[in-house]
């Protein structure tokens, strides 16, 4: 079990280094609606879908050049969109939805969508290989604040790449924000309007399937549950963890946040379940396979004795989609509402 001081020292890092995991071990991710819960009264399983985006047509022609601010404290400019390189899965997915794929020329481990899945490698979680970006001549690098080592950034930048950083998403209301600001840095601010547009009706309509009682009653209580089993690491999300927002979205209730837990990720107890008293633990697919899947997931010290352990109830979505906060966030939003329900948004 991993120390408090280990799951602070950097808890986004663990985030990404899920997400490399998942795409190492898996050679091809089905959708996003995820695994369905398992137990007494939980859900029927979601239909498989194809992960793939859906970018919008017809594609839109960047009006370069533009400044933009980046987020952190620079002015870039951007002089071309030809060849660009997102740094995290969760941009790459924004810019291939833009409908501007065919200028992307390279991902980041975790975009494993169908139309990234062919790009070159050239940085793992936090791991950005530097020499790699530069051998394809980039005009555009797009990173996020937790995107490092800070040497390769510093190394990109040298070079005379305009590199603009993103801030990192962690709620329902970063979405706009995230896409706008991509739209905006590749001279398609048309395009990302749609784009907003079209993912706020999406998610409107997916959290319509969120049942009334949920709203008035007693809502279902999740806790959300961060699994390495390969490295015995086994945290639970606090209020900065990323999830309460969707969870909340989904008409429940995120026990970290509600514990009082202000961190993002902090260490199982047995306690600190006992206190949550999760009716359902969510998970992220590759992280509930890595400790043998629900069987295993009742081991861990504490869970078997939760509501949601009693019941074997788990809800698990694929690690690439469920923090990204990005296109697919209303297939997300779905997910969790028809694995927490039993009904298909």
């Amino acid at each position: 079990m991993p120390t408090p001081a280990a799951s602070t020292r950097a808890p986004r890092r663990a985030l990404a280094l899920a997400l490399a995991f998942s795409a190492l071990a898996l050679a091809a991710l089905t959708g996003c609606t995820g695994t369905s819960a398992t137990g007494p009264g939980a859900g029927a399983r979601p239909a498989a879908a194809p992960d793939r985006v859906e970018p919008l047509s017809p594609a839109p022609l960047p009006a370069l050049p533009v400044t933009v601010p980046s987020a952190d404290g620079r002015q870039v400019t951007v002089a071309s969109a030809e060849r660009v390189v997102p740094l995290t899965g969760s941009l790459n997915e924004i810019v291939q939805t833009l409908g501007l794929g065919p200028r992307v020329v390279a991902r980041d481990i975790t975009a494993t969508f169908e139309q990234a899945a062919q790009l070159p490698v050239v940085t793992r979680g936090h791991d950005v290989s530097a020499e790699s970006v530069l051998s394809l001549r980039p005009t555009l690098v797009l990173a996020e604040t937790t995107s490092g080592p800070a040497e390769a950034i510093g190394q990109i930048r040298d070079a005379g790449i305009p590199l603009l950083v993103v801030a990192p998403a962690k709620s329902l209301e970063d979405v706009p924000k995230r896409i706008e600001t991509v739209a905006g840095a590749l001279g398609v601010k048309d395009a990302g309007a749609r784009l907003n547009q079209r993912t706020a009706d999406r998610i409107a309509a997916a959290r319509k399937a969120v049942p009334a009682d949920a709203a008035t009653g007693k809502k279902p209580r999740v806790a959300f549950l961060y699994l390495r089993g390969t490295a015995s690491v086994h945290l639970m999300g606090g209020s900065d963890s990323g999830a309460a927002s969707l969870l909340e979205a989904a008409g429940a209730v995120d026990t970290g946040k509600e514990s009082g837990l202000g961190k993002d990720f902090t260490p199982i107890t047995s306690e600190a379940l006992a206190a949550a008293a999760p009716d359902a633990i969510l998970v992220m697919s590759k992280g509930l396979e890595s400790v043998g899947g629900t069987d295993g997931l009742v081991k861990i010290p504490g869970v078997a004795q939760t509501p949601a352990g009693m019941d074997r109830r788990v809800v698990a979505v694929d690690d690439g989609v469920l923090l990204n906060y990005g296109p697919r966030t209303d297939q997300v939003l779905s997910s969790l509402i028809s694995q927490l329900y039993g009904k298909t948004a």
